[in-house]
């Protein structure tokens, strides 16, 4: 595969997210947030086994640097989906995804440090218009920056993004060390023991099978788009630079955007149609000059 693929892949990532976050967000508030990521993390980690459990003793015989990735990238990831499903359950989209753009810049750096990874000064221009348009056109409204920052999930926002920018460039390291399928199941596998265990020692563990079988249908469009997601994002970023795969997918925001557009007749906001606007050119334009 070439890195027109993973440019492809980052799209796709992008298309699958759009629709997941607002799945997750409904399963947070129905059934809380260490229900949703055991149920999704459950279910990747099914889904994956039979492709995974083949090349699982070479994982585990091999480098150690590769286990020692996985492992940060199982623990780092764990704690940035707490963060980001709580700030999903409590707070605005509104406030939360213009917040959710430091994810690029976080693991943009982190490969620059780590892996000596480095983009154009013209991929630096374009990703910095395209989180300016994702920002625009996530903004319904003028917000004050005060009220934003007094805001129920502003700061989990934060945190969570900096935690998920992150766990995207251990993701896309292991992915490069192993393979994003094997990266996907270790991590789904990691967090679904994790967060079990956690409600069987609360004691919530069956009512949280109820609520999973009253609110499967959710519960199972979430997890598909969610896993189809990191998979097509975990092989974008094996093929394609890190900082690139993060930006376009982050661009899912516009997809959410043009849903409310054409399904739901919402009329958009001038600052929102700027955005649109430079957020497409952007991406379009980013991924053009990568291939």
């Amino acid at each position: 595969m070439s890195i027109n693929t993973g440019i492809a892949l980052a799209f796709v990532a992008m298309l699958c997210w759009g629709f997941g976050d607002f799945w997750i967000q409904k399963s947070t508030r129905k059934i809380g947030n260490l229900e949703t990521l055991f149920f999704i993390t459950f279910f990747g980690a099914v889904v994956l086994a039979p492709f995974a459990y083949k090349n699982l003793l070479a994982v585990f015989i091999g480098s150690w640097d590769t286990i020692i990735v996985i492992l940060v990238l199982c623990v780092v990831l764990f704690f940035a989906a707490i963060l980001d499903f709580e700030a999903l359950r409590v707070g605005k989209l509104a406030v939360v995804e213009p917040i959710w753009s430091f994810e690029v810049p976080a693991a943009a750096l982190l490969a620059f440090f780590i892996l000596g990874e480095e983009i154009t000064w013209l991929q630096v221009i374009l990703i910095i218009a395209l989180l300016a348009g994702l920002v625009m056109v996530s903004l319904k409204r003028k917000l004050d920056l005060r009220k934003v920052l007094l805001e129920r999930g502003t700061i989990l926002a934060f945190f969570g993004a900096i935690m998920m920018g992150a766990a995207n460039f251990f993701m896309g390291w292991s992915s490069r060390l192993s393979d994003p399928v094997m990266a996907n199941f270790l991590s789904d596998v990691f967090i679904a023991v994790v967060t079990g265990f956690i409600l069987i020692s609360t004691g919530r563990f069956k009512s949280t099978i109820r609520n999973i079988a009253s609110n499967k249908s959710v519960l199972l469009q979430m997890s598909i788009a969610d896993k189809v997601a990191w998979l097509a994002f975990a092989f974008a970023m094996s093929l394609a630079p890190i900082a690139i795969a993060v930006a376009l997918s982050e661009s899912y925001i516009i997809v959410a955007v043009l849903l409310g557009l054409f399904i739901n007749r919402e009329k958009l906001q001038f600052q929102q149609k700027i955005g649109l606007l430079l957020a497409i050119a952007s991406a379009l334009t980013l991924a053009a000059v990568t291939v």
